[in-house]
């Protein structure tokens, strides 16, 4: 689209930064927190899993994160970016990222939304090097050209689009907290036993009734596994479902607004139940073997990069995406029927069973590859599990169901916010969209 806005060379109105590499050998300094390209979201950071290197007081300015920067991901996906605002003091960027500086003439805000229209646009791609792994070098950055309204017209329009992302940061927190709520009961009934300890030890199961209290065993037994509840099975994940590698797509049947819908890597950046950004269009051929329906379970099976973070993630596939597939980075979860098992409750167990922390630790120790990451069928299906009985297993979904049902439910509203930010950016980029007609349509979506 046509800017009405000058077009500017991003590096005369920014300072940036590469971040450092990092060499516990050589480096010196203090111990201090970094940042890599794993903790970087679109618009977020995740800071639950920090790593430190040492830092020398001379580059302090050069490798310091101030309030107000944008850290931009040099490879992974390159250009994704978020703002930093803390509160980690003294918080530094290792080489996979750029620190951009604003300088006056540019709001730090604005260019993040400018980053994620190009994005959103592929106008990013031009800009890459690298043939299987993209990266974005600091004199790309410095050569982009940046449409630039005045100051206050930049501040203006962020903050009604702030107003968006804030509303769906919100749902998504909201999300988050029933996410662990369903994740806590997991573990507390199916990981620790905590019920059939308590009822082992001559106490009342805590947070339930006694009908539910009922269906858990009152003592544990041996197995080749562990100490599990009595009468409930040490088996492996293969006996619960099986796997099936998706569609090996071609680059030419990719399309931007028709075909079926393809779930790849890009569907795992986030950790939700339900995710639908990144998914794609495609016009090409597929097998009926590799088709999803809405509700079915995918994990990833691939990472591009040495994170590891992607491996085995699960989510399942959301309402509005028919027809879909999975691509070849994806295996679609196919649940067997097992005994009196509810099939819902199944797809549910193996979903918080491949968040656990144990499962976590299997599919990073079982990737395969150098630069690009694979995680075998057989580290999923050969995995330990403990398999309840029918009844505690059918309780528990019970509950569950009416989270999930939330969190769908917030999700879709997230979703049509997102799809009018990202339909209102570029006619904003240039200027196209008047102040006063993206503050109402943004009263009309938040009302």
């Amino acid at each position: 689209m046509q800017s009405d806005w000058p077009l500017v060379r991003l590096g005369d109105h920014v300072d940036a930064c590469l971040g450092k590499m990092l060499d516990a050998k050589k480096n010196k300094g203090d111990m201090q927190p970094y940042l890599g390209n794993v903790n970087v979201r679109w618009g977020a950071f995740e800071l639950g899993d920090l790593s430190e290197m040492r830092f020398e007081s001379h580059e302090e300015e050069r490798y310091g994160l101030l309030p107000g920067d944008l850290v931009v991901c040099e490879g992974g996906e390159p250009g994704r970016c978020a703002v930093w605002t803390g509160p980690v003091q003294r918080m530094k960027i290792q080489k996979a990222l750029h620190r951009i500086r604003p300088k006056p003439s540019l709001d730090n805000y604005y260019l993040y939304y400018w980053f994620r229209h190009a994005a959103n646009v592929g106008l990013l791609d031009a800009h890459f090097t690298g043939t299987t792994i993209k990266h974005l070098t600091g004199k790309a950055i410095a050569a982009m050209q940046v449409p630039l309204p005045p100051v206050k017209t930049q501040r203006a329009s962020v903050e009604l689009l702030r107003r968006l992302d804030n509303r769906i940061d919100l749902l998504r927190q909201t999300n988050a907290t029933l996410e662990s709520i369903a994740q806590a009961l997991f573990k507390s009934w199916f990981i620790d036993f905590d019920p059939v300890r308590a009822k082992a030890d001559g106490r009342e199961p805590e947070g339930m009734d006694a009908a539910t209290a009922a269906l858990f065993p009152a003592e544990l037994e041996e197995s080749e596994l562990r100490l599990i509840p009595n009468g409930w099975e040490a088996s492996t994940l293969g006996t619960l479902c099986e796997l099936t590698k998706g569609c090996s797509y071609k680059g030419d049947g990719l399309s931007e607004g028709e075909g079926a819908f393809m779930f790849n890597l890009g569907c795992f950046n986030a950790q939700r139940v339900f995710a639908s950004e990144k998914v794609k269009r495609y016009t090409g051929e597929y097998r009926p073997r590799h088709s999803v329906s809405p509700g079915d379970l995918i994990i990833a099976n691939t990472d591009m990069t040495q994170a590891r973070d992607i491996l085995g993630r699960p989510v399942l596939i959301p309402c509005g995406f028919e027809p879909g597939f999975v691509s070849h980075h994806v295996f679609k979860v196919t649940v067997r029927r097992t005994g009196s098992h509810d099939p819902e409750a199944l797809r549910n167990f193996l979903f918080f069973t491949f968040r656990e922390p144990t499962f976590r630790e299997r599919a990073v120790g079982y990737a395969t590859g150098t630069t690009v990451l694979a995680l075998p069928a057989a580290a999923v299906t050969d995995c330990p599990v403990c398999i309840p009985e029918a009844g505690p297993l059918v309780a528990w979904n019970n509950v569950v169901r009416p989270l999930f049902e939330t969190i769908r439910s917030n999700e879709e509203r997230a979703e049509q916010l997102a799809s009018l930010r990202n339909i209102l950016l570029p006619r904003l980029i240039s200027g196209k969209l008047q102040i006063p007609e993206l503050q109402a349509q943004v009263e009309e979506a938040l009302a």
